[in-house]
């Protein structure tokens, strides 16, 4: 490895002969990822170093490896010079992980839940707006095998949806309600104060039901689903006709699904204080 206060390599790209400064964001980008990349296979590098990788003037280097550090995708050893990946990317990597874990260990939590309930069990989470089904299981009182999996429905307008909402950092909230609120049937809830009135009380509650609001006949209930750092990441829900998953029966099923939805959590490195 070279040390890290040698003289710039003399063979560098023409474009930063001239100008210190990249091309485009698009060559930051690039060349910020090529950092990250040389730092995983090299352990601790040098500015010199980063500077020989990728063809730039140490200043470019300098530049690219503080933003790098802003977001704690980089850190410094102390009195060395050198860089080494930072605790931002094992945040990143912990939630991507995180994402597959849970879709993993939900089928089976989504599986005994249906078992028990004899309902249709699904867990979601939010993307961009929106809510995906990425677990199902259908439950033996289930009359019909409509696959959710995959699905991507509103958040206004379903269970998990509305957990998903009410939960979520309030400053992003307020501006998906403020995008409007689409009317799937009658008693969607289209109002965005009426509606934040409501995600206020399901974040006190710990619940979110929805009577007809996505599809006439449907009623659905869902209760959230923690990640290790205490946050919700998901919601659980289950599902059926109106005539069966009546209100009574629903608030008969909140225990049942609030325990499913804490050993899930448990298993995903969630545990109370």
């Amino acid at each position: 490895m070279r040390n890290s206060d040698a003289a710039p390599h003399a063979a560098r790209n023409s474009d930063d002969s001239q100008s210190a400064e990249p091309k485009s964001p698009v060559q930051s980008v690039d060349r910020a990822v090529s950092i990250l990349e040389h730092l995983a296979k090299d352990g601790e590098v040098g500015i010199t170093e980063i500077a020989d990788e990728l063809g730039v003037h140490k200043s470019t280097a300098s530049r690219l490896v503080s933003a790098l550090e802003m977001r704690n995708l980089v850190e410094q050893v102390s009195d060395r010079g050198k860089y080494t990946i930072g605790l931002g990317i094992v945040r990143l990597a912990g939630a991507a992980t995180n994402r597959m874990d849970l879709a993993k260990l939900g089928n089976q939590t989504c599986q005994n839940l249906a078992d028990s309930l004899g309902e249709t069990v699904n867990i979601a989470v939010s993307d961009g707006g929106i809510a995906i089904n990425i677990s199902q299981a259908f439950g033996s009182a289930s009359i019909t095998a409509q696959n959710w999996t995959g699905r991507r429905t509103p958040l206004h307008a379903t269970s998990s949806g509305k957990v998903l909402l009410a939960f979520m950092d309030p400053g992003q909230r307020r501006e998906m309600l403020q995008q409007g609120l689409e009317e799937y049937t009658p008693r969607t809830t289209t109002s965005p104060d009426e509606l934040a009135g409501e995600l206020a009380r399901i974040a006190e509650d710990g619940y979110a039901a929805c009577f007809e609001e996505f599809e006439l006949g449907l009623h659905a209930v869902s209760v959230p689903i923690y990640g290790d750092e205490g946050s919700v990441i998901a919601a659980m829900s289950a599902s059926g006709p109106s005539y069966r998953l009546s209100r009574q029966r629903i608030r008969q099923i909140i225990g049942p699904m609030r325990d499913a939805a804490m050993e899930l959590s448990a298993q995903l490195g969630h545990f109370p204080t």
